[in-house]
């Protein structure tokens, strides 16, 4: 059975991840890519799915033992995971170096004390679990063969098959240290490379210091900044700067519910929120291939906008589910692709604009098609900003004139005239002063509730929903506007849980509400940030800093959030890590900063 969510470590490759349990099993890696078929899918249904598993020798029937300690080496995704036995303590050092060729997750034993039995204990199932490949020897090596695919098995302990799985069984004593590889490769292809673990060790960590060293950000709260900042990078697609919303698919919102959805795809939203955060602090080179990967994947065709689309930019993400998994904690069903791809969410387009102005006031080289595609998003927005849409949470219900949606047209509208202003591109100017005043007047009268003095989630609702935290964040209105210390305190008031933190929008109790969807949901982590951001901003930052500090006690013991927290369960929900939740706090860890709103 899979861990808790917040019980699983992350490593990865700028290409892949792979999370890794307590107990030392890998449940979840989806090879070559993050949207790949996985070939460890234990982490959505059993044993037989597929997994990794290394760790103290135990007996039949018993549970692994789980780790005594684990952390990341310094700033690094270098995991180290140590267990205290009767006979000894051993080490376990779990990594993925970044990479140009063959994927590789390495895996090195060291003995610290004592001598300890151990074993490594690998099934590997191909296609989500589905397809048990041919294993073999090649030349003294195991690979493992299906289809297109093969993993090849790397290690100088003896090893053995048995029922379908491959161990080795071995033991340790101080300052001995054994090797453990695995290398994708397509299956047509040469074999690939002898593996060198300790060089990629240290290879790894070499990138890893160099790469941390260009944060900018020295404040009181580095050590969480710098790594959500990791985890950020870790879940950018280097080849083509593409940002993954989260390594997984269908970890659930709603344990045992359906809300489980396929996030290893790249949301324009997450990825422009995910550069504004690179950007300050220090991270230009990301926000650069990004930017450039945005403008391949819209190409020549920003009409048709999507709201996400593959780490390449692909645009067909067709949604489907996988009826031989269980799913995580019977959570069902599971999911790949995203049927939300092709759906209207306007909000996108100021997204998008935001971050492109942000890259342009920071210094971000010029780009000249960065600009024209500025200018196409607002003549789009300039004839569709008054229809309904999905808005910013992809209800899977009717489309409505939802308030977020509209405040972001109005910051696309906004951010292209202070570049038009700016000299760096040329439009309509007083047409779109008017069409920016016409937004917002749209807005101030139809989505706002004079009676209970907050705007609402859409218009003519009486529903609030959380995304109005970001009416002052975007300049829509400022903090010491009455509805906005309204809508601050409402949505206290009407979506905070018995804990404090706060939910995206009312779920009408497990029927269907806004979204379409049965079931309730946890917290969603990015909204009590937001909150933070806004409390700070009205002036009540001790208020602000200890539901901050609030928020970072959530986080796991390796510093990673998930997208959620079920007050109920008390435990992290929702795709892991998730990049939508490291990005804000970063952000109110530089907003807390900059007020000089922290202890100790």
């Amino acid at each position: 059975m899979a861990g808790r969510i917040e019980d699983y470590a992350l490593i990865g490759d700028m290409q892949t991840a792979a999370l890794v349990c307590r107990d030392g099993t890998v449940d979840w890696l989806c090879l070559p890519r993050f949207d790949s078929h996985a070939v460890f899918a234990g982490l959505l249904g059993t044993g037989e799915h597929g997994f990794w598993r290394m760790g103290p020798a135990y007996a039949p029937g018993a549970e692994p033992p789980t780790a005594a300690r684990r952390t990341y080496r310094g700033d690094s995704l270098i995991l180290e995971s140590e267990w205290d036995t009767p006979r000894g303590t051993v080490r376990v050092t779990d990594f993925m170096p970044p990479r140009d060729g063959a994927p590789q997750l390495i895996r090195i034993v060291e003995g610290v004390s004592g001598r300890v039995p151990m074993r490594s204990e690998l099934r590997m199932r191909f296609s989500y679990g589905r397809v048990v490949p041919w294993v073999h020897k090649h030349e003294g090596r195991t690979v493992a063969v299906a289809g297109p695919d093969s993993v090849w098995f790397d290690t100088e302990a003896e090893t053995y098959g048995k029922a379908l799985t491959t161990y080795a069984d071995f033991t340790v004593s101080p300052g001995e240290r054994i090797a453990f590889t695995i290398s994708w490769e397509p299956s047509h292809k040469e074999p690939p490379p002898l593996p060198e673990p300790e060089q990629s060790l240290e290879a790894t960590e070499d990138f890893w210091r160099d790469w941390v060293e260009h944060c900018t950000y020295h404040g009181p709260y580095r050590e969480a900044v710098v790594r959500s900042l990791i985890t950020l990078k870790a879940l950018t697609y280097a080849p083509t700067g593409g940002i993954v919303a989260a390594p997984t698919t269908s970890l659930p919102e709603d344990i045992g519910g359906v809300r489980n959805w396929d996030y290893r795809y790249t949301w324009l939203r997450d990825a422009a929120i995910t550069l504004s955060s690179l950007l300050r602090t220090g991270y230009r080179e990301e926000a650069r291939a990004w930017r450039e990967w945005l403008l391949r994947a819209v190409a020549g065709d920003p009409e048709n906008l999507q709201i996400m689309y593959g780490i390449a930019g692909e645009r067909e993400l067709g949604e489907a589910e996988l009826d031989w998994l269980p799913g995580y904690e019977n959570s069902t069903p599971v999911r790949v692709g995203n049927g939300a791809a092709h759906q209207l969410q306007l909000d996108v387009y100021g997204e998008v604009t935001e971050a492109l102005h942000l890259g342009h006031m920071t210094g971000l080289a010029r780009n000249d098609y960065a600009s024209v595609l500025q200018l196409k998003l607002i003549r789009y927005l300039e004839d569709h900003w008054q229809e309904p849409d999905e808005g910013i949470w992809e209800v899977r219900g009717p489309r409505r004139h939802f308030v977020h949606s509209k405040v972001m047209a109005w910051v696309a509208v906004d951010r292209t005239i202070k570049l038009i202003e700016s000299g760096d591109a040329d439009g309509p100017l007083e047409r779109w002063k008017q069409l920016r005043d016409d937004i917002h007047r749209d807005v101030c009268e139809k989505g706002y509730d004079k009676e209970r003095n907050t705007f609402t989630q859409s218009y003519g609702s009486r529903e609030l929903d959380a995304s109005l935290l970001l009416i002052p964040q975007m300049g829509f209105l400022p903090p010491d506007d009455k509805r906005v210390i309204g809508t601050i305190e409402a949505i206290q008031r009407e979506l905070s849980t018995s804990d404090g933190f706060i939910l995206r929008y009312p779920t009408e109790g497990g029927d269907e509400g806004v979204d379409g969807l049965p079931g309730d949901e946890g917290a969603f982590l990015a909204c009590s940030f937001w909150m933070a951001d806004d409390l700070a901003m009205i002036g009540r930052v001790d208020e602000a800093r200890k539901l901050f500090e609030k928020l970072l006690s959530l986080r796991n013991d390796l510093g990673l959030l998930a997208e959620e927290w079920d007050p109920r369960l008390q435990r992290q929900v929702g795709n892991f890590p998730q990049a939508f939740s490291h990005v804000p706090l970063i952000d109110t860890a530089l907003r807390l900063t900059a007020s000089g709103a922290y202890g100790g």
